[in-house]
């Protein structure tokens, strides 16, 4: 399939520098987590790869174990590289990670030298490239030294398998921690990927927010809209199609309370009266942030992306607004 992007792709898209890295990465980068494994379409794969790279958005996400199954996620978006984005390889920004089960016996997952090389070098094979530009380990590891974790990080960059590194997962001291050794190896740690939305204030709480911007370092957030509950999927129920349903993996029905809903309700309100989507608030209220370097969207279809592309354009917050907000999800 031949595809030519729009030239236009770089005149709306917002670009913010990575911490104070060289790196500036699309306000809203592209998540692989969801819909690009062996269960979907990948027709649909390839046009929401279009769509988001014909509009300025130049990062993909992906980790080892995205699908289903494992693994699935980089060899679907591996053959649209190849197929259809090889010649412009230098104008995007492809992460990966490393952290969680990938294979039977002691060393497929957390965070040892071992674990870490070997899975890195399984998804260059899948992604069909020599390098990505941003590799993460995926969650702290309890029982492995941190040291070791670190050093495989900074061996990975100076094989050139990597550009940059990242953490994921990790709390304020965790990070802090880390990052005090990748400074001291002189190893590129450049930003950490965290779950933060309107409902999830986790990295408030456990001081990542804080300790990243102290040592700036960017964040790049992932579930701003809380696995759908942030969108009007669920304003009348549970419709039968809902991730909720067919996929009880990461959004459980037990978690939409009366309670909850009501929360919903008066959210989709105040999005309503500012003219957006439930959905567009939940971004815009990430991008307000300077902390925040870009917010990861999913999408099962290109329309979604180009939906969410509107919040870029929509208007700030006011302190009334703001205040609405957090009085109905705190």
């Amino acid at each position: 399939m031949d595809y030519t992007p729009s030239d236009t792709r770089y005149q709306t898209m917002q670009y913010r520098r990575c911490g104070k890295s060289g790196l500036k990465l699309p306000a809203l980068s592209l998540g692989l987590w969801h819909n690009f494994g062996d269960t979907g379409n990948f027709e649909n794969m390839r046009e929401m790869c279009h769509t988001a790279f014909d509009h300025g958005i130049t990062h993909f996400d992906l980790a080892n174990n995205y699908g289903p199954e494992a693994g699935s996620a980089e060899i679907n978006f591996g053959r649209i590289l190849k197929e259809d984005f090889r010649s412009f390889r230098d104008e995007i920004i492809v992460s990966t990670k490393a952290g969680y089960f990938m294979w039977d016996g002691p060393y497929g997952e957390w965070g040892s030298r071992k674990y870490l090389i070997a899975s890195l070098d399984q998804s260059l094979k899948r992604l069909g490239l020599d390098y990505v530009d941003i590799f993460y380990h995926h969650r702290p590891d309890p029982d492995t030294p941190l040291e070791e974790t670190m050093g495989a990080l900074d061996s990975i960059v100076k094989s050139g398998k990597a550009l940059y590194v990242g953490l994921s997962n990790y709390n304020g001291e965790q990070m802090e921690t880390a990052r005090a050794i990748l400074s001291e190896l002189k190893c590129p740690f450049i930003i950490n990927q965290n779950r933060y939305s309107i409902f999830d204030r986790t990295i408030e709480n456990n001081g990542l927010k804080q300790a990243a911007a102290k040592a700036e370092k960017g964040i790049i957030t992932f579930s701003p809209l809380a696995q759908g509950l942030l969108t009007d999927r669920y304003l009348n129920g549970i419709p039968q199609d809902s991730r909720m349903r067919t996929d009880g993996r990461f959004l459980k029905q037990e978690i939409l309370t009366e309670e909850k809903l009501a929360q919903i309700h008066a959210l989709n309100e105040i999005a309503v009266s500012r003219g957006e989507s439930l959905a567009q608030m939940a971004l815009k209220w990430l991008l307000k942030d300077d902390a925040i370097t870009s917010v990861l969207i999913g999408a099962s279809k290109p329309q979604q992306i180009l939906d969410n592309l509107k919040v870029l354009e929509s208007r700030d917050f006011t302190e009334e607004e703001l205040e609405k907000i957090d009085k109905n999800s705190l």
